[in-house]
C-alpha cells in the first residue's frame, strides 16, 4: 500500500521534531510547515534545514494567511499538528481552529491528528482550575473537527518520560534528585510513562490504520504502567543510593499552589490528577479507543529502567 503523504505543523517543537523523524523513518513523504514568522530564530531554522537534508519538504505557510494553509494541506493526505499546549513554553491550542478551517476547505485530508499527546481531555471534565483550560481547549478543537466531518485520530500519550521519570516526578526540575524526594499520597497510584521517540513511532503507525479512524489511541505500554514509588525504586537500584522520602498529602499538595505563578499552578493541578486521582489508569479503554502497544507489537518500546540509565 502506498504510504500517505504527511504534513507536520509544529515540526520544530519538542514532540513535533520527533514526529517528523518518525514519519521519514517509516517511509512517508513528509512535509513540514515553515512559518514566515520564524524571523531570526536560528535554532528553528536549523532544525527545518536538517529535516530538508533528511528528505522532508518544507512548505511555507502561516496561520495569518488562510490561503497558504489551504494550499499546504492540499499537498498531502494526513495532517499532524504538534503545537504546544504547555503553559511554561507556549500555549497555542486554539490556533488549530484555523487549521481545521483550512482542512475543511481543502477537502482532501484522509486523517487529521490534532495536538493532544497527553491526558485524554474527554476524561478531564472535572479538572481543576487553572489547568483545566488545556483540556477545555482541546475539546473545543475536537468539537470543531467532528462538526466539520474531518476524519481524525486523537493520540493520548500520557506522560512524556523526560518530564516525569528522571526527576522522579519532582516539580520544578528535570534532573534526578540527589538526596531527597517528595512522594505524592501513598506513592502507589499508577501512571503511564512513554519515551518521546516511541510516542512519535506509535503516532505515525496510526495514520494509515483503519482501526484507529475517528478514535482515541492510548499509548499505554504494559511495562510502563508504573507508580511514582516504582520509578524511585528503579533510580535507587541504579544508583545504589536510597533517597530521603517525604510524603505530601493531597490537601498540602493543593495548598502549595498558593502564591505560584500561573504556569506552576497548571502543573500542580495536572500532577494532582495524575498522582492522587490516577486519571491515566483509572478507566478501561472502551470501543471508542485503542491501545497502541497492542496494535503495534512490532515497536520495541523503551522501558523506564532502561530510560533512566542515560541519567547516570
Amino acid at each position: 500500500m502506498e504510504k500517505s503523504k504527511v504534513l507536520v505543523v509544529g515540526g520544530t517543537g519538542y514532540i513535533g521534531r520527533r514526529i517528523v523523524k518518525a514519519s521519514l523513518a517509516q517511509g512517508h513523504p513528509t512535509f513540514v510547515i515553515q512559518r514566515p514568522e520564524i524571523g531570526l530564530d536560528i535554532d528553528k531554522l536549523q532544525i527545518l534545514l536538517s529535516f530538508k537534508a533528511e528528505g522532508a519538504t518544507l512548505v511555507e505557510a502561516s496561520f495569518a494567511d488562510h490561503k497558504s494553509l489551504v494550499e499546504a494541506v492540499k499537498k498531502v493526505d494526513v495532517v499532524i499538528c504538534t503545537m504546544s499546549g504547555v503553559h511554561f513554553r507556549s500555549h497555542n491550542l486554539l490556533m488549530q481552529l484555523k487549521l481545521v478551517e483550512a482542512i475543511k476547505e481543502a477537502g482532501n485530508i484522509k486523517r487529521f491528528l490534532p495536538s493532544e499527546f497527553g491526558m485524554d481531555p474527554a476524561r478531564m471534565g472535572d479538572a481543576l482550575e487553572p489547568g483545566r483550560v488545556t483540556f477545555d481547549e482541546k475539546m473545543v478543537v475536537r468539537k470543531a473537527i467532528e462538526e466539520a466531518n474531518i476524519p481524525h485520530t486523537n493520540v493520548s500519550a500520557n506522560c512524556f518520560a523526560a518530564y516525569f521519570v528522571p526527576n522522579c516526578s519532582q516539580l520544578g526540575t528535570l534532573t534526578p534528585p540527589k538526596e531527597k524526594v517528595f512522594l505524592y499520597g501513598n506513592r502507589n497510584v499508577k501512571a503511564v510513562f512513554v519515551d518521546e521517540d516511541d510516542v512519535a513511532a506509535y503516532t505515525i503507525k496510526t495514520i494509515d490504520d483503519p482501526r484507529t479512524l475517528n478514535k482515541t489511541v492510548y499509548i499505554r505500554p504494559l511495562e510502563n504502567i508504573l507508580s511514582q514509588g516504582q520509578i524511585i525504586e528503579m533510580w535507587e537500584k541504579l544508583t545504589g543510593k536510597e533517597l530521603d522520602k517525604s510524603i505530601i498529602s493531597a490537601e498540602d499538595f493543593l495548598a502549595s499552589m498558593k502564591g505560584m505563578d500561573y504556569a506552576a499552578q497548571v502543573g500542580v493541578g495536572h500532577f494532582y490528577h495524575i498522582y492522587y486521582e490516577g486519571c491515566l489508569t483509572n478507566f478501561e479503554i472502551g470501543e471508542d479507543g485503542e491501545e497502541a502497544s497492542k496494535l503495534y507489537p512490532e515497536i520495541q518500546y523503551i522501558r523506564m529502567d532502561e530510560y533512566l540509565k542515560r541519567y547516570l
